[in-house]
């Protein structure tokens, strides 16, 4: 009789707990439903008792919405599929085939429209595009301590190349493939004089730079002279720099460029080469020995 009664009452017990809808949704939900129905149950069960659910996103409830994410049509499935056999590429032709089809600007054989406009313009293949550097971004790095304009506190004829502008910076070396122009940008704020070699350099930028007292020497350099500069150490010899060719001759001969092929320029350096001696009596003296060398 004893096990007779248990028996009734573990069935009832099981009954009871079949037919509660708390425990069949907790059971359904951990066989079959997702984890989206999981904290729906949850946040059911806290406002029946009068509290609201908070749910956090983390990596165990992050899902794309219900439907975001098709699977893509498995085609040459069989004439079943919608797409069997020739796979919706229909029958023969170029675009049947696998590969690219034709271009986007065929037009069925067509004159194109690109070949029915007149061509403008041209490709200068012997042009020379200089990297643009302006007076005040120079001062700007002079201020922020990152260009140094002396090597020595004693050095006053201490002179700016490009390298001196790419270790700063200012520009990179892969950059430059013809040389730098400095331009008159920023002129107003230019205090510091400086001397400077660079490749070419606007009236503009001569004027400012001399007005503070400071030197502009524009300097032809080939592609192997400016690879020297700028990485020397790529050299165990540094080659000599090559002269303009023809149609740069007259660039850097012009001293209203500052050219340092110019005479006035040459004359400077003769002059800073020889002290106080007057450098034209010395070419004087020399053309004077030369001829009498021709009259012996």
């Amino acid at each position: 009789a004893s096990a007779s009664a248990s028996a009734s009452l573990s069935c009832a017990f099981r009954d009871s707990l079949t037919l509660s809808p708390s425990s069949s949704s907790s059971s359904s939900s951990s066989s079959s439903s997702s984890s989206s129905s999981t904290f729906s149950t949850k946040a059911a069960q806290s406002k029946s008792n009068g509290r609201e659910a908070v749910t956090f996103l983390g990596l165990n409830n992050l899902s794309d919405n219900q439907g975001a994410v098709r699977r893509g049509r498995r085609v040459g499935r069989g004439i079943g599929s919608s797409k069997g056999k020739t796979c919706g590429k229909g029958h023969k032709g170029q675009k049947s085939r696998a590969g690219s089809g034709p271009s986007p600007f065929f037009e069925g054989g067509q004159t194109p429209f690109y070949k029915l406009i007149p061509k403008r313009g041209f490709k200068n293949n012997l042009a020379q595009p200089m990297v643009p550097v302006n007076v005040g971004t120079i001062q700007d790095y002079i201020d922020m301590g990152r260009l140094v304009i002396n090597n020595n506190d004693n050095d006053e004829d201490y002179v700016l190349t490009m390298k001196d502008l790419v270790e700063a910076g200012i520009t990179k070396n892969s950059s430059i493939k013809h040389g730098i122009k400095l331009l008159a940008k920023g002129r107003e704020r230019l205090k510091t004089p400086f001397k400077i070699e660079i490749s070419r350099a606007s009236a503009g930028a001569i004027e400012a730079i001399e007005n503070v007292g400071g030197e502009v020497t524009t300097v032809h350099y080939n592609k192997l002279a400016l690879r020297a500069l700028l990485k020397p150490h790529k050299f165990d010899i540094i080659p000599k720099r090559a002269r303009p060719p023809p149609k740069l001759m007259q660039y850097y001969t012009d001293y209203d460029k500052r050219g340092y092929l110019s005479p006035d320029i040459q004359l400077k350096k003769l002059q800073k080469i020889l002290g106080d001696a007057d450098p034209a009596s010395i070419v004087g003296d020399d053309r004077d020995h030369d001829d009498s060398k021709k009259d012996e």
